[in-house]
């Protein structure tokens, strides 16, 4: 599957797409309905279809600060939505000229001009255009004197209300893989270069391939049951901490996976670790014996429920 700038012409051969329309930041079950739909319709018309996705994200423009939430990287987001059968992945670039525009230049200028696309599909509650004030209803009501129709796809709920994005994120922070896996259909991950850290694990016997957090949203800090997708393919357990350290001065943000049975040189590789199960908070510990036989026990444990 290709990737598409907004910024630039969109190949002759994906003219007449449709388009499903959000940010499918962590493509759940929610946001997997709304590019299935588009989907079936694109493939019962013979159309192309494209995931149309923003990044940055919106609330990076209109709220710098705010703490890292990323649930997915553009890469994993391409992956994800070429398994699912999309043609393209459309990258949105927004910016302060893309948060500009009207709804009435959103329609007739990007997404029938630029982009040339004949159905565009988004979420019921889908917003776009300056302040937000444009709504599917107003899309299929500006798209359809140029030949652009418009379809809305109502919440996915279970039993605790609507799958959101929110739902997860609040999940990952209280530690409960189990609730986050099952909303996104998969376990939430983290995908990342292999960087060189200060060996300690080496030297206890429990070396770690160090990866950065980057944008991702942080999960509760603490030792994870994991698997980890190798740069050959290979899927293997392990255990990891994710948090800042806190018997090491100065404290360092990292994700430390420890994978079971494997030997190999990571560094300056990309990995993928899958959050599977909770296994404990962070905690520090007053002497390299205490913390080594813990690192032993939570190995134990991830073995135990990853092998179950």
């Amino acid at each position: 599957m290709i990737r598409l700038d907004s910024r630039l012409p969109v190949p002759a051969d994906l003219h007449g797409a449709v388009l499903a329309l959000g940010n499918f930041d962590g493509f759940h079950l929610g946001h997997q309905a709304v590019v299935g739909a588009a989907l079936d319709w694109a493939r019962a018309e013979g159309r192309p279809m494209i995931v149309a996705t923003f990044d940055p994200h919106p609330m990076r423009l209109f709220q710098p600060d705010a703490p890292p939430f990323r649930l997915t990287t553009l890469d994993q987001r391409q992956d994800l939505f070429g398994a699912f059968g999309a043609d393209a992945m459309l990258v949105l670039h927004f910016d302060a000229g893309m948060a500009a525009l009207s709804p009435r230049e959103w329609v007739e200028d990007m997404l029938v001009g630029h982009l040339r696309a004949r159905g565009v599909v988004t979420g019921e509650d889908f917003t776009f255009g300056k302040g937000r004030a444009g709504t599917p209803k107003i899309l299929a009501e500006l798209g359809k004197p140029h030949g652009l129709s418009g379809r809305a796809v109502g919440a996915v709920r279970d039993a605790d209300g609507v799958v959101s994005s929110s739902r997860i994120r609040a999940a990952l922070h209280a530690g409960d893989c189990a609730t986050a896996a099952r909303l996104l259909t998969r376990p939430f991950a983290i995908r990342g270069t292999v960087q060189h850290g200060d060996k300690l694990g080496r030297t206890i016997g429990f070396p770690t391939a160090n990866i950065d957090m980057g944008t991702y949203l942080r999960p509760a800090y603490g030792v994870y049951a994991v698997t980890g997708r190798m740069p050959d393919g290979r899927t293997v357990a392990g255990a990891a901490n994710l948090g800042v350290r806190p018997h090491f001065d100065p404290p360092k943000e990292l994700l430390e996976p420890h994978f079971f049975d494997f030997s190999g040189d990571l560094y300056g590789q990309e990995i993928e670790v899958a959050f599977r199960h909770f296994l404990r908070p962070e905690a520090k510990f007053e002497t390299l014996d205490a913390l080594t036989a813990q690192i032993a026990a939570d190995c134990e444990k991830a073995r135990a429920l990853l092998a179950g």
